[in-house]
């Protein structure tokens, strides 16, 4: 799997586990499901920061967005 890719793709599930995260809590249920999106999210960005030689920036993020969106929108 491409670093970039593997990236973006931790990066979009770790944010869209914040509001089920929320909506959990505010339910008063545990969390589960949102943290096993935490979990997978977490390890992909991981696994693109270790692999991906000399590791990303934070600076570097949103042109990674750019061209991995624009790698598959061409």
């Amino acid at each position: 799997m491409d670093t970039d890719l593997a990236l973006i793709i931790g990066l979009v599930v770790a944010v869209l586990a914040v509001p089920a995260i929320v909506s959990a809590m505010t339910d008063g249920r545990a969390p589960r499901a949102a943290a096993i999106a935490v979990m997978v999210g977490g390890g992909l960005m991981v696994f693109a920061v270790a692999s991906h030689p000399g590791g990303y920036a934070i600076s570097e993020i949103p042109e990674v967005v750019f061209r991995v969106v624009g790698r598959y929108l061409n």
